[in-house]
C-alpha cells in the first residue's frame, strides 16, 4: 500500500521536531526556537478561536489543522517551567507523545483537502453486481429509424405522458424541426386520455401553439380510433406562418377562427381583376351544413381593408360566399339606359341594372312561367331613384307593347315628362282613385271580351298574338300617402288591394311605390303577399341601412341576408384619430347613393344593384317606342258606358264616389266622404246598398277611425 508524499513529509517533520521540543527549553532556555514555538502556538490558538466562532461548515476540520501547533507550544512552556527534564523525564515523554499522536492522526495533511480524493494507498473498490434496470414501457426499437428513436428517447424522458408510446415519427418535407408523431396507448384497448398540446410541447421543447392533435383514421394494416392519436409538431412552419403567411393561412387565423369575422370558413381562392380594380375572396364553410355568419367589419379588419360599405361587399350563396373589395366605389358608376338593354326578350325579361360585380340584373314585364302579367313594388325615400326606375320600367313595358298609366299624389317635373310617352298620367289622389277604379272595371270588361279566333273570352296569355287587348300596367307613386287621404284613401286602398288579387289573369299589373311595405301604411297582408309573389321588389335607400334591411325583409319570403345601402359613399381618408389630435375637420367626400337599390329575386335572395340611368334633362324618346300604346276602342267604349272614361282631372262628379245628401239633410252633406261607393253602374260597381243608404265605413287606419267617429257623433 503506497503512502502519499504529503503524509510521509508531515510524519518526518513531527519526528524531527519532537527532540527539539524536549531539548531546547532545558539546554537553551533563551533560544529563539522557544520564541518561534510559542508564537506558532499563539497563532494556532487564534485560528482555533476564529474557526469556532465562524458559522460556516468545516469548523472542526479547521480546529484539527491548528491543534499540533498549540500542543507544541504547550509542551515548550511546560519544559521551561519544570526542573531539569522533569519528574521521570516528563519533558521527553511529552515530546515523544506529541510526535506519536501527530504521526497517527495527521490532522493537517488529511484535513487540508476540502474535496478529498481517495489516497493512492486506499484499497481498490470491489466490483459490485450490476442491478438490472426496471422494465420500461417504451416501444423497443424494432428496426425504427433514427428520428423515431430520438423521438422515443424524448418521450420516455418526459415519463411517457398519458401512458402512451410513440409508434413512428415522420419528418415534414423541407422542414428541419417539423414532424408528425403517431402515438398509441401503452395498454391495448385503452383510450388515450389526458394528453394535451401543452404536454406534447413540453416533451419536445416547443411552444404549445406549435402542436396540433388529431384523430387517426383507420387504414388497411393499421388500427385507429380512441387508442391512437396523431401529434403534428410544426415550429418551423408556424414561424414562417407568423412571418409570411399564405392567403389561406391568414384567412384561417384572422377570419375563419372562432373570434373572426366568418367563423368556421375556409378560403377557396383569392383573385385579382386589375382591369376592374377589384379583389375577390371566395370562401366556403368547412362544414357544408353550416350557414355563413359574416361580420363584414371584422372581415375587413382581418384582411387589412378599410371598413367601407361603398367598396367592400359580400355575396352569400348557400354555404359559400364571395367578398369583393373594390379600389373605388363600384356603384358610383353610371349605367345609361339604352333601348337594347330595355327591350324584353322572349320571356319578358330585360336588364334593369348592374350588380357590384358588373353582372346584369334582369326583371320582368310579365311572368312567363305563370302565364300572367306581373306586378311591381318599388320602395324608397325621396330622391332615392324611384322615378328613375319608373322611367326604365315603363320604357321596357312600352317596348313590349303594353299600356301604361301613372298617378302620383303631387305633380313634379319627372312624372309630367313621363306623361308624354305613356297613355295617361295624373297628379292627385282623385286621379289615382279614378285610375284604380277604371283598371278594376277593365277586369270585368276583359273577362267578357271575346277573342277573335273563337269568339270566346279567355284569360290573358303574355305573348299570344291572338289576345285582343294589351297588357295594362298601373303605376301608383306615393301609394301609402294616397291611401291615407281623407277623401279618397279608402277607395284607393280597397281598389288597389282588389287589383293585386284579380288583375293578373286579365293582363293588368299593379305597380305601387312608396316608403313602406307594411299594413299600417296602406299595405294589407294580402296585398303585400300578392305583390311579393308576382314581382321582383326593388328597394332603394330607405333612410338608413336598418330601415332598408327591414323593408327588404318585409318583401322577402325568407329572411336572407340583405346588403346595406349607405346614405353616401364616404371613402375613409387617413386616420380619424390623427385628425382629432390635430384638430382638423373630416374630409367631405360623400357621394350620393341615388339609384342604388336592393332587388329581391325570385328565389328570395336580395342583390345589390345600380339601376339604369334615364336622363330626364334630355329627350327620352330614344327609350320609348315611336307611338304610344293605348287601350282598344272596345275597352274605351265599355268604360264610357260605365262613366269611367273621361278627363280624370275634372272635379268630383255628383254621386261619383258617394251618394248625394238628401234634401232634408239641411244641406250639411253629412259623412259624404264615407259613402262606401256609389253611382251605380257609372261608378264602376261601387254602388250603395239599400237604395242610396250609406254602407258601413271600413276602418283601416287611425285617421279613418277618427273620421268614422266624427260621422257617427256629428262632431
Amino acid at each position: 500500500m503506497t503512502t502519499p508524499r504529503s503524509v510521509a513529509l508531515e510524519r518526518l517533520a513531527y519526528t524531527l521536531a519532537a527532540p527539539v521540543l524536549a531539548v531546547a527549553p532545558n539546554v537553551y532556555p533563551d533560544s529563539p526556537v522557544n520564541t518561534v514555538v510559542q508564537l506558532a502556538g499563539a497563532a494556532g490558538i487564534g485560528g482555533i478561536f476564529l474557526a469556532a466562532k465562524s458559522e460556516e461548515t468545516g469548523a472542526g476540520r479547521k480546529i484539527l489543522r491548528w491543534t499540533p501547533l498549540v500542543l507544541a507550544a504547550a509542551i515548550d512552556i511546560t519544559a521551561r517551567n519544570t526542573t531539569g527534564w522533569g519528574p521521570y523525564g516528563l519533558d521527553g515523554l511529552l515530546a515523544a507523545g506529541w510526535a506519536a499522536a501527530d504521526y497517527v492522526v495527521m490532522p493537517f495533511a488529511r484535513h487540508a483537502r476540502r474535496h478529498h480524493r481517495p489516497a493512492l494507498a486506499a484499497p481498490a473498490p470491489e466490483l459490485q453486481p450490476v442491478r438490472e434496470p426496471a422494465p420500461s414501457s417504451a416501444q423497443p426499437d424494432g428496426g425504427a429509424d433514427q428520428l423515431t428513436r430520438q423521438a422515443r428517447m424524448l418521450w420516455e424522458r418526459a415519463g411517457m405522458p398519458a401512458r402512451t408510446h410513440i409508434v413512428s415519427a415522420t419528418r415534414h418535407p423541407a422542414m428541419r424541426n417539423d414532424l408528425t408523431v403517431l402515438l398509441r396507448a401503452s395498454e391495448t384497448g385503452r383510450p388515450i386520455t389526458g394528453l394535451s398540446e401543452a404536454v406534447v410541447a413540453a416533451a419536445f421543447g416547443v411552444h404549445a401553439s406549435d402542436v396540433a392533435l388529431g384523430d387517426v383514421a383507420i387504414q388497411p394494416g393499421r388500427q385507429g380510433g380512441p387508442g391512437w392519436l396523431e401529434a403534428r409538431i410544426t415550429p418551423d412552419a408556424n414561424q414562417r406562418r407568423r412571418n409570411e403567411p399564405t392567403d389561406q393561412e391568414r384567412w384561417a387565423d384572422r377570419i375563419g377562427s372562432s373570434k373572426g369575422g366568418a367563423p368556421g370558413s375556409v378560403l377557396v381562392h383569392r383573385t385579382r381583376d386589375h382591369e376592374r380594380g377589384v379583389t375577390f375572396y371566395r370562401a366556403r364553410m368547412a362544414d357544408s351544413t353550416d350557414s355563413p355568419r359574416i361580420d363584414l367589419a371584422k372581415v375587413c379588419r382581418g384582411l387589412g381593408l378599410p371598413g367601407d360599405d361603398s367598396c367592400v361587399f359580400v355575396l352569400i350563396d348557400g354555404n359559400e360566399f364571395l367578398i369583393s373589395a373594390f379600389d373605388e366605389p363600384p356603384l358610383s358608376a353610371v349605367f345609361p339606359a339604352t333601348r337594347e338593354l330595355l327591350t324584353p326578350d322572349a320571356k319578358g325579361m330585360y336588364v334593369c341594372g348592374f350588380t357590384i360585380t358588373g353582372q346584369p340584373v334582369k326583371t320582368m314585364v310579365y311572368q312567363h312561367d305563370k302565364n300572367a302579367a306581373a306586378h311591381g313594388l318599388t320602395l324608397g325615400v325621396s330622391r332615392s331613384g324611384k322615378t328613375q326606375y319608373f322611367a326604365i320600367n315603363m320604357a321596357a313595358q312600352s317596348l313590349d307593347g303594353h299600356v301604361v298609366w301613372l298617378s302620383t299624389v303631387r305633380k313634379d317635373e319627372k312624372t309630367t315628362t313621363l306623361g308624354r310617352y305613356i297613355d295617361r298620367q295624373g297628379s292627385n289622389a282623385l286621379w289615382m282613385a279614378r285610375q284604380l277604379r277604371a283598371a278594376k272595371a277593365l277586369c270585368e270588361i276583359r273577362a267578357e271580351m271575346p277573342w277573335p279566333h273563337d269568339g270566346q273570352p279567355h284569360d290573358y296569355k303574355p305573348g299570344d298574338r291572338r289576345c285582343p287587348y294589351r297588357q295594362l300596367n298601373v303605376y301608383a307613386d306615393e301609394f301609402m300617402t294616397a291611401a291615407q287621404d281623407g277623401d279618397f284613401g279608402e277607395f284607393i286602398q280597397k281598389d288597389g288591394e282588389d287589383l293585386t288579387v284579380t288583375g293578373l289573369k286579365y293582363g293588368i299589373g299593379f305597380n305601387p311605390a312608396g316608403q313602406s311595405p307594411f299594413a299600417h301604411n296602406g299595405f294589407s297582408t294580402e296585398m303585400k303577399d300578392n305583390l311579393r309573389q308576382n314581382s321582383r321588389p326593388v328597394i332603394f335607400n330607405m333612410g338608413s341601412p336598418g330601415a332598408t334591411r327591414k323593408a327588404a325583409e318585409g318583401t322577402m319570403e325568407n329572411a336572407y341576408d340583405v346588403p346595406a345601402i349607405p346614405a353616401r359613399y364616404s371613402r375613409q381618408e387617413g386616420s380619424a384619430i390623427e385628425r382629432a389630435m390635430r384638430g382638423e375637420a373630416d374630409p367631405e367626400n360623400g357621394v350620393s347613393t341615388g339609384g342604388v337599390a336592393v332587388i329581391v329575386l325570385d328565389n328570395g335572395r336580395a342583390v345589390l344593384m345600380r339601376s339604369l340611368y334615364a336622363d330626364f334633362d334630355t329627350d327620352l324618346a330614344h327609350l320609348f317606342p315611336e307611338e304610344v300604346n293605348r287601350l282598344t276602342g272596345y275597352e274605351i267604349s265599355e268604360l264610357e258606358k260605365r262613366g269611367l272614361w273621361f278627363d280624370w282631372n275634372e272635379p268630383v262628379r255628383p254621386g261619383e264616389f258617394w251618394p248625394e245628401p238628401d234634401e232634408d239633410d239641411e244641406g250639411e252633406g253629412r259623412s259624404r266622404r264615407r259613402g262606401g261607393g256609389g253611382g251605380g253602374k257609372d261608378s264602376g260597381g261601387r254602388g250603395s246598398k239599400g237604395g242610396g243608404r250609406r254602407s258601413e265605413p271600413q276602418v283601416a287606419s287611425p285617421r279613418q277611425a277618427l273620421e268614422a267617429i266624427k260621422s257617427l257623433t256629428d262632431a
